[in-house]
């Protein structure tokens, strides 16, 4: 239609809002001082799915105001492809640790007498591999990463090779996380993993860990574009965000509470004790 379209950010692909036709950054995601993207994950849940989703969320909120529940959340959706980096790794982690067993013994006499618990504390060490695939990290900035997270998995053997064309009609947006301050997050989900890993190793009752040494090796990477339905609205004149994985349906999103409601349920709970 001849308008010009102000592209910001990291955005590269949207729809004129003059005529609703698809249009793109030329070269956005195929720069040579970018990163290629190396796949796609199309959208699997259509917009009418997705508002589906969404109402079901809706009606599955504890706690939430009876107007929130009643009218739902008004809005328009907007499918948009998100960048993440993605990092395979052999790992292999030495640890040592103490392994806590807990027994009882009784102290005092007469009406003093009781129980308590003691715990008995033995050395603990070992060694092992594991290989971590597809690790993601959201390659964008604004957008809560505990909420991102929570959209998880994403059914990434689905994945198709980037075309410009399958981006038409919908907003996608290029990285701005670099790709080692991406392996920095990476590392540190990988990390956690591990830490969950040697307290299970260790075992007994509880843990203490001393020390963990990880190294990393036949490190490799990948760039994709996954999608999502992102809504955001208002309730009582304060913005709440609601995002859906546009491959599987999974909801997460911000939203009002009632505080009469959390205040009736705990008198309720202080009158049955």
């Amino acid at each position: 239609c001849g308008a010009g379209v102000v592209f910001v950010g990291s955005l590269t692909s949207t729809q004129c809002p003059y005529c609703a036709a698809p249009i793109q950054r030329d070269n956005a995601h195929t720069l040579e001082n970018r990163i290629p993207v190396d796949g796609v994950l199309p959208f699997l849940i259509t917009k009418d799915a997705a508002r589906d989703g969404l109402n079901r969320w809706v009606q599955s909120r504890w706690f939430a105001p009876n107007a929130f529940l009643q009218k739902g959340v008004q809005g328009k959706f907007n499918g948009v492809y998100l960048p993440y980096w993605t990092f395979d790794s052999m790992t292999a982690t030495r640890y040592t640790g103490e392994r806590g067993e807990h027994y009882w013994v009784t102290v005092g006499s007469g009406k003093n007498r009781r129980q308590e618990r003691r715990t008995r504390w033995h050395h603990a060490s070992g060694s092992f591999q594991r290989f971590f695939d597809d690790v993601l990290v959201l390659a964008t900035r604004g957008m809560r990463r505990d909420m991102m997270q929570g959209l998880e998995p994403w059914p990434l053997a689905r994945c198709t090779p980037f075309t410009p064309e399958i981006l038409a009609g919908l907003s996608a947006r290029t990285y701005e996380i670099e790709l080692d301050e991406g392996f920095v997050d990476a590392k540190q989900r990988v990390d956690e993993a591990l830490e969950r890993d040697v307290c299970s190793r260790i075992g007994g009752d509880e843990q203490r860990l001393n020390s963990i040494r990880t190294q990393y090796q036949a490190i490799t990477c990948k760039h994709l574009l996954l999608p999502a339905w992102l809504l955001a609205y208002r309730y009582g004149d304060k913005p709440y965000r609601v995002m859906l994985n546009g491959a599987t349906g999974e909801v997460q999103g911000e939203r009002p509470y009632s505080w009469v409601k959390r205040s009736e349920e705990h008198t309720s709970e202080l009158q049955s004790h």
